[in-house]
């Protein structure tokens, strides 16, 4: 049985950004990003304790102050071409040496437009489900994609010359990096 004493949510943040610079703590909405992340997490009422795995001093310090636990990253694991699940076994590695953990919410910082209540709706269905993961998702129901074959613009998601209706089309679900959810044991064995 799945209890809310052992659900944490570990974000991912690390320092360097090229792209955009400082982009986990930059401003937005008058709050640094990350403090979005982990308010939201925190007001979950599902969410035992909140982690951020992090290299970055800067990124601590702020994530702290809102509430979060730290999980400092190897270097190793901190570079341009890292994943986030190798972010994320570190981590549950880490928070295992202290207290089991039956499930993970893997918050992206880039992704803070969703309420609390998102994240404890997802935790809900995820339980009432048995599931072993979830992600949230966008429903396309009319897109139209197309794909560049060598110069020649092929449809991928629908058929060009029957074209039909929109609401004759199956819908699509996009990933849309907002929550993740899943049982330890899965990303062990699969790396995802």
């Amino acid at each position: 049985m799945i209890s809310a004493s052992n659900i944490v949510a570990i974000i991912p943040a690390r320092g360097g950004s090229k792209s955009i610079p400082k982009k986990n703590i930059i401003d937005f909405c008058g709050k640094p990003l990350i403090s979005w992340n982990i308010k939201q997490a925190l007001e979950s009422k599902c969410v035992r304790e909140v982690y951020v795995t992090t290299d970055d001093k800067e990124i601590a310090d702020v994530s702290h102050k809102y509430g979060a636990r730290i999980i400092w990253r190897p270097v190793e694991l901190a570079t341009d071409t890292s994943s986030s699940e190798s972010a994320l076994l570190h981590a549950i590695d880490e928070i295992e040496k202290i207290h089991k953990i039956d499930v993970v919410v893997f918050l992206q910082t880039t992704s803070p437009l969703r309420e609390p209540s998102d994240i404890h709706r997802a935790i809900e269905i995820f339980i009432s489900k048995s599931a072993d993961s979830l992600f949230s998702a966008a429903v396309l129901e009319d897109f139209c994609v197309w794909e560049d074959e060598g110069g020649d613009l092929k449809s991928i998601t629908f058929d060009y010359k029957n074209r039909g209706r929109r609401q004759d089309r199956k819908p699509y679900y996009l990933e849309n990096g907002s929550i993740y959810i899943f049982k330890p044991e899965v990303i062990k064995q699969y790396n995802t």
